[in-house]
């Protein structure tokens, strides 16, 4: 029975949804309608909590706005969630992070994981670093060599 609920969960699952994890600061773009218009709002906060699996598989995002926190619950697969976007990923060791709640201020600073773009990004300064110190060592021989070939010559 497990593998007939997934054939038909299958089609219903989005395939564009982003790497996510807990403590991880995430936009979700809904859609909402007013009226007879539909237009899309952005969401920003930290995801505390992550549920269930498949098509019923939801995140819970926390962000604090005038001083008062606020967690909504978004349904991933869900066609009023247009696109998620991860802005910054976080380094945590809980599976849900509820001890927010009860924190304000700079206590609820999660430290940032360094992967991807940053992570490429430094290790290609630190190689460049190493090149140009290589150059270097290269070419203080082959001068030295040139200084003796000319003061020989002279």
């Amino acid at each position: 029975m497990n593998q007939i609920i997934q054939e038909i969960e299958a089609p219903l699952i989005k395939s564009n949804t982003p790497q996510m994890n807990i403590g991880d600061t995430v936009k979700v773009f809904v859609k909402i309608v007013e009226g007879n218009k539909e237009r899309t709002q952005g969401y920003e906060g930290v995801i505390i909590k992550r549920r269930g699996s498949g098509v019923g598989e939801t995140i819970t995002v926390r962000r604090v706005f005038q001083g008062i926190g606020i967690e909504r619950v978004f349904l991933i697969n869900s066609p009023r969630v247009e696109k998620i976007t991860v802005q910054r990923r976080g380094h945590v060791r809980r599976a849900k992070l509820y001890y927010l709640r009860k924190r304000t201020g700079k206590a609820t600073r999660i430290k940032e994981k360094l992967t991807g773009k940053k992570e490429r990004d430094l290790v290609a300064a630190a190689a460049s670093v190493d090149r140009a110190a290589a150059k270097a060592e290269q070419a203080a021989p082959a001068a030295a060599d040139s200084v003796a070939e000319t003061s020989a010559e002279a």
